[in-house]
This record gives C-alpha cells, structure tokens and sequence, in this order.
C-alpha cells in the first residue's frame, strides 16, 4: 500500500507511536520517584523493537511509503536526542557527548534534505549507518540501566561518540565522492527509512 502521502498501514503507525513514546520516555527518566528507570528502559527497549518491525513490514510487503521515508528517520532521531537530553540533565552523560551526537544527526538531516530538495537525488548508504544506530541505541540503554560510570560504560560511551563522528564523514564524504545518484534508491534500515 503506497497511494497517499500519509498511508494508513502498520509500518507508519508504528512509527506514528514510536513519535509519540518520545514524550513518555522523557517523563520516565526525569521521574523522581522509584521505577522511572524501568519505566523508561522498557519504553525505549519497546520504541527501539519498533524500529525493527515497520522496517521488516515495510520491506516484505512492500509497505514502503513516501511518510515512511521522511517520517521514520526523524521518529528515530527524536527518541535519540531526547533520551540523550533527559541523561544529560541526570548528569549520566557528558554534555558535550549529547552535543557531537547530536549536531552529527542535525547536520546530515540537513545534507539529506538539502539533496533531495535541491538535486532530486538520494544519498546511499554505507554500513556505519547501521553500526552507529546500533552502538547509540546500546549506550542509551546502559546509561538508563547502569547507575555510576564504570570503565566499560565510559569506553562504551566513547566508542559510541567514535563510529557517530565516523558515520558522519563517510556520509559527508559520500557526496564529495559521488556516493549520490539521481533518482537512486537508497538501502533502507531496520525502520524502512534510509540509513542516516
């Protein structure tokens, strides 16, 4: 089912709910009283599984839509920053940690929308895509999971700030390098939307 500029199948609504656990997972980590870190370790463990499953629905019965495609990516990348946000303010997480990560998302959504507003053209995607999104989702997870900064959660942190800056400049250096095709489709992630 593709017709329509907003589709309704699962894929997308699975994103549409992905969106909106956003909020939830914010008030579960900032809660004050006993259990928010459960609360939120399943909230973002249950946000993350549905990042997997539209991507497998979209891809094996061709649910792939136009909103997926926008809309996927950003769901993804608002369930990051507000969790990395929320472990800042707990004082979990450095802040200049939040900030690399961060400005590496802001930036190649900006490069992804400027291409494909400006040239029509898609930007393939490399494996650090995958590698990144993973290593991210793993440091969240620890971070909401594992009081204190034991040396492996410090080295998980900062393995995780190492591929973000990598995936960064391989998709930066994809364009230099021509990695860009007009009309091109792009390799799609666990979600259906593109690797970013």
């Amino acid at each position: 089912m593709t017709g329509g500029v907003v589709p309704l199948n699962v894929p997308n609504a699975l994103t549409v709910i992905r969106i909106l656990l956003v909020p939830v997972l914010v008030v579960a980590l900032l809660d004050k009283t006993g259990g928010g870190d459960l609360l939120a370790a399943i909230v973002f463990a249950t946000a993350s599984m549905t990042d997997a499953i539209d991507g497998y629905l979209a891809r094996s019965r061709n649910w792939v839509t136009t909103f997926g495609k926008l809309m996927d990516p950003i769901a993804d990348k608002l369930l990051i920053v507000a969790a990395l946000i929320a472990l800042v303010s707990l004082g979990r997480l450095e802040a200049w940690v939040a900030m690399v990560i961060i400005s590496r998302e802001f930036a190649v959504t900006v490069l992804r929308v400027a291409a494909g507003a400006g040239q029509g053209v898609v930007i393939s995607a490399s494996i650090f895509g995958k590698v990144k999104t993973a290593v991210q989702v793993a440091m969240v997870m620890v971070l909401i999971a594992v009081h204190g900064r034991p040396l492996w959660v410090s080295l998980l942190v900062y393995a995780t700030v190492l591929v973000t800056v990598l995936s960064g400049a391989d998709y930066f250096f994809g364009v230099s390098r021509g990695r860009v095709k007009p009309g091109a489709t792009a390799r799609v992630d666990s979600s259906g939307g593109p690797v970013l």
